[in-house]
């Protein structure tokens, strides 16, 4: 008796051991250990869903707001809770659907109206990363975009049919006013490139992906809120964890106020329809950008929601190019508005003054079969020079700037150094607008190159007329008149102005001088006067009778075709506010086309309204998209 009882305790003390140890197991996960316990209930028993913000909107510089947002629905699934087909190879897709389990997949693809390919290619792609250790099978893919809320009510009835699959709010962008696409830029889904190397994008975010939207995309994004929720192992909701004491809301992005006019952007656009080139305004004071404009130009909607995937193809392959942004891209020689560039720096070097004259003779002749063509100006002065834009002047002048230093190179490279701190051939130091291209003034190197030991100022006259193998964008043209209007120095062209209540850092544009003395700018400026104010000027039927424009015109040659009309202005000419580079691609003479519209937009921001009806409806309506070449002239 006495080993049974024995025994009987022995077994008591092992149950007793045996459950102390459960219990003590059960205390350290779950209590002592919270780390387990949350890994535990983290993959296993809750969900963790995304709240996206909304973005900021974006507002003019006078508070009308030019992007702002609207609504739509996105469908997500749980990969672990998909059908067959989420795995299966796309030959197999018809097979799979005969089947009974794939009566549902058709349907939810009908129901949402997208490809059936379309459906089990994001599955496939899902299940890939999960594969690869990207991603958990318990994680929230999205697979079907931009509901659009008159469409979700429908969809939200037969929801329940399909497990795993959820909507989830998000917003969209709107575009009140159909203007300014490059320059705003668009938002998109973000591709492997960006949520490889930046955790806080996942495959399916939206971002930035040009313009001020890519540029401000941390300031616009805002901060992404979380949701966690219990659920069973169907994956089904079954409550707040915690009740929500780890839940985040979402917080919208900032407003962005911007240095666009909408009105100036919208009527600037207006007259560059049916025409291709670009037009770009700029405060000269300030390197605030007034308007960009791009023609032709798309409407900003065509790219936001569904439509995006029809539309962008059909403007990427469109020939006139409507996704190239032509004011900012290399490309064109700036013509006739380089002599202003060059009448600065010959006074500043001492090879020119205002009282240097040159003989026209109707041309400057290169070689016996090569002569650069003039219309007769005498000997002009130089303010004569820039008024009547004579390009045997400005020949002269190159060849004597470049041929006056020991060696050809060397007084290109002193020339060339002139033309880089006025913002040719270079980028713009602390820009916010993405994707300036710098342009190109070749370096004595590239030159070396071509015309080995054997090459002169006449070699390269080309370039003293902004001809050759000289490259500028129309911001470089538009930056050169603020050059001219702030006598010496411009600011960095920009566009942003206040991130919410606070303006941009002013100390983040800072002034850059071009070394040009101020005794200098009198010269020009009258000349530039002179050609937009008095006759024989080549932009005088421009003139206000209450507004000073100070202006230069140019016609860039173009050996594809009609040349291109290009003009720069500022105005008024005491105390400027704006200033305006403009080019117009196969128009011809400068003082044709360009130079009108310029003063038409002129009035329109000093004056709010214009004064010649006959002028603007010329304009707005001539289509200058397919000309045939005429004229020779480099004016």
């Amino acid at each position: 008796m006495k080993d049974e009882s024995a025994r009987k305790y022995i077994y008591i003390g092992i149950f007793v051991f045996i459950a102390i140890a459960f219990v003590f197991k059960l205390l350290q996960l779950q209590v002592i250990n919270t780390e387990y316990n949350k890994k535990f209930a983290d993959a296993y028993a809750i969900k963790r869903i995304v709240r996206f913000p909304a973005r900021g909107n974006i507002l003019d510089r006078n508070g009308k707001i030019m992007v702002g947002n609207d609504f739509a629905f996105d469908i997500y699934m749980t990969p672990i809770e998909v059908a067959p087909i989420e795995r299966a190879k796309l030959d197999d897709i018809p097979k799979i659907l005969s089947t009974t389990k794939g009566i549902d997949t058709i349907d939810f693809c009908e129901l949402v109206d997208i490809p059936v390919e379309e459906f089990a290619k994001v599955s496939r792609l899902a299940w890939k990363r999960i594969k690869n250790r990207e991603a958990s099978k318990t994680e929230p893919v999205a697979i079907v975009r931009d509901i659009s809320k008159e469409n979700v009510a429908a969809i939200k009835e037969k929801m329940f049919l399909f497990p795993g699959y959820y909507l989830e709010k998000k917003s969209l962008r709107r575009y009140p006013r159909p203007i300014g696409a490059l320059i705003l830029g668009e938002v998109a889904e973000c591709d492997t490139a960006i949520t490889n190397h930046d955790s806080y994008y996942r495959p399916g975010d939206y971002i930035g992906k040009s313009g001020i939207e890519k540029s401000y995309e941390k300031v616009l994004r805002g901060i992404k809120g979380v949701r966690k929720v219990f659920v069973d192992v169907k994956q089904n909701e079954r409550g707040s964890y915690l009740d929500g004491a780890e839940d985040t809301v979402s917080v919208q992005g900032e407003n962005l106020t911007i240095t666009i006019d909408a009105d100036l952007q919208e009527y600037a656009e207006l007259l560059m329809a049916n025409k291709k080139g670009a037009i770009v305004a700029i405060e000269p004071k300030t390197g605030e950008v007034l308007c960009l404009v791009s023609a032709p130009t798309y409407d900003p909607n065509l790219l936001v929601g569904r439509g995006r995937k029809q539309n962008y193809p059909k403007l990427l392959l469109d020939p006139n190019k409507p996704l190239y942004n032509r004011a900012i891209m290399d490309g064109y020689p700036p013509g006739s508005t380089f002599k202003i560039f060059q009448a600065l720096a010959g006074q500043q070097e001492g090879f020119v003054t205002a009282d240097t004259r040159y003989p026209c003779n109707n041309g400057f002749r290169i070689s016996a079969s090569h002569t650069i063509d003039c219309h007769g100006h005498g000997s002009p002065d130089l303010v004569t020079s820039i008024r009547a834009s004579c390009n045997s002047y400005y020949c002269r002048l190159f060849v004597n700037f470049v041929g006056r230093y020991p060696t050809p190179a060397e007084g290109y490279a002193v020339w060339k150094g002139y033309a880089n701190r006025f913002g040719f051939g270079q980028n713009f130091p602390g820009s916010d607008i993405p994707n300036i291209k710098k342009g190109n003034v070749p370096t004595p190197e590239y030159f070396n190159k071509i015309y080995p030991g054997r090459w002169t100022g006449m070699t390269l006259v080309s370039l003293g007329i902004g001809q050759g193998e000289l490259q500028a964008n129309v911001m470089q043209i538009a930056n050169l008149a603020c050059v001219v209007a702030n006598r010496g120095y411009w600011i960095t062209p920009h566009v942003g102005k206040k991130v919410g209540n606070k303006a941009v850092d002013p100390e983040q544009f800072k002034k850059n001088y071009v070394g040009v003395d101020d005794k200098y700018f009198d010269v020009v400026q009258e000349g530039m006067y002179g050609a937009a104010n008095l006759p024989g000027g080549t932009a005088y039927h421009i003139r206000l009778e209450d507004i000073a424009i100070c202006g230069k015109t140019g016609t860039a040659q173009n050996p594809h075709g009609e040349n291109h009309s290009v003009f720069m202005c500022y105005a008024p000419r005491e105390n400027p506010k704006i200033t305006i580079g403009i080019l117009i691609e196969n128009a011809g003479f400068g003082g044709t086309w360009a130079a009108p519209i310029a003063a038409l937009l002129v009035e329109k921001y000093l004056k709010g309204k214009t004064s010649r009806p006959t002028m603007e409806k010329q304009m707005m309506e001539k289509n200058l998209m397919n000309v045939v070449k005429t004229s020779k002239s480099h004016n």
